[in-house]
């Protein structure tokens, strides 16, 4: 029979859904503003409504960077039926929902005012964004690398080494440019790049860690 790796992510309804994008929107235009008070009018809805759902503020930026990160999505594979088509599949598209999802304007200022707020040991942004971003984002790609491994697709000691090289090849000094304000670098630049950074990308871990590459 068999045994297929699912999609682990984050669930909200469609009202949801409009709440924590507009929670989304407000931290774009206004940082470190966002309050239950201007998400809660913003979305039309009652500030009980949003505490049923999300508990407090923690709670709310907690499902928001979650929503956020969902965007990149972990890959459905068929352990019985994994090849090394499927593999480079999964992994090119993990590559492209990564890139478009970092360099866009939310990641940017969500990262942003994460690492401010870390900085000044302000609140838990930090460490939210930590958890339910980028090592949430890992969790997802990591089974996948296990089953290429399993089916011998792959070789490595630790699916951790390899996750990070993979995101590694992907990101490379993308990320932090952006966070910086690199005026050499904009969105535009990277999203006409995606598809070509994607395969090359794809093409050098397979090189890395390919079990062909490694014989």
């Amino acid at each position: 029979m068999a045994l297929a790796i699912k999609v682990n992510e984050e669930t909200f309804t469609p009202r949801q859904q409009a709440v924590l994008t507009a929670a989304l929107d407000l931290l774009v235009e206004n940082g470190d503003g966002l309050t239950m008070t201007a998400v809660a009018r913003r979305a039309s809805c009652s500030k009980e409504t949003l505490y049923k759902w999300f508990g407090d503020r923690d709670g709310l930026l907690t499902a928001t960077v979650q929503w956020q990160a969902a965007k990149v999505r972990m890959p459905y594979v068929d352990r019985s039926h994994l090849s090394i088509k499927a593999l480079r599949g999964s992994l090119e598209q993990f590559a492209r929902d990564l890139l478009t999802t970092i360099i866009g304007e939310v990641s940017i200022t969500l990262n942003r005012t994460a690492i401010t707020h870390a900085a000044q040991e302000k609140d838990d942004l930090g460490n939210i964004v930590l958890e339910n971003g980028p090592m949430a984002i890992r969790r997802r790609l990591k089974p996948i690398l296990e089953a290429a491994r399993d089916a011998r697709l792959l070789r490595f000691t630790s699916s951790e080494e390899a996750y990070r090289t993979f995101f590694g090849l992907v990101v490379r000094d993308v990320q932090i440019r952006l966070l910086l304000g690199d005026k050499g670098l904009t969105q535009s630049n990277v999203e006409s790049n995606i598809e070509a950074d994607v395969k090359i990308a794809t093409d050098q871990f397979l090189a890395l860690y390919g079990a062909k590459a490694n014989n």
